[in-house]
């Protein structure tokens, strides 16, 4: 059986992902999650993630910006010695973190298709936008874990492709709506 490869991640009501956490990132909005009113339980998925979550995929420019951070979070040390990948063509072993446990570079989306075939649990994706649209073009995606954030940005990476593709559908597993206007997503693609 295929491992599970799933997308998390903060959107705005509009569909971007970009900058979340701050400006450094690069959006003229970014930050927009730390505006949000502050309410626990919307965050409670992430939490629950945390026990589900096997591995983790990032792109070059996801892994520059989560690993030296979540390397040293207290609150994200369950991943410290968990199997890490990054897809990257140019990404070198030199370039790699020390002291955040295990890491494979993945040179190819074919890669990525192979890694799921191992054995093992899900394989979780968090930022990194752009792989996550190639991963879904490819139909690699099963799950999209989703905290919509009632903000429109107007422009900014957008986590699904606009390519012209074949119809995917989903089916909602489950969902939540907070006090503070966010409304948790969790989506299966449908085979």
């Amino acid at each position: 059986m295929a491992r599970e490869l799933v997308y998390t991640g903060f959107m705005s009501l509009d569909g971007v992902v970009d900058s979340p956490g701050g400006k450094v990132e690069g959006h003229r909005s970014g930050g927009w999650v730390m505006e949000t009113e502050f309410v626990p339980e919307a965050y409670s998925l992430k939490g629950e993630e945390l026990a589900d979550t096997t591995a983790l995929l990032f792109g070059r420019r996801s892994y520059e910006a989560f690993a030296p951070f979540w390397r040293e979070s207290e609150d994200h040390a369950a991943y410290k010695d968990l199997p890490k990948y990054v897809l990257s063509t140019g990404l070198a072993e030199d370039d790699l973190l020390d002291g955040w446990g295990p890491t494979t570079i993945l040179r190819s989306v074919e890669d990525v298709a192979k890694l799921k075939e191992t054995e093992g649990g899900a394989i979780f994706i968090h930022g990194s936008a752009e792989l996550a649209r190639n991963l879904a073009d490819a139909d690699l995606i099963d799950r999209y874990n989703l905290l919509v954030f009632p903000v429109l940005l107007g422009a900014g990476k957008s986590l699904f492709s606009h390519s012209d593709r074949d119809k995917q559908q989903l089916r909602l597993r489950e969902s939540a709506s907070y006090s503070n206007g966010v409304n948790k997503l969790v989506y299966e693609v449908v085979r």
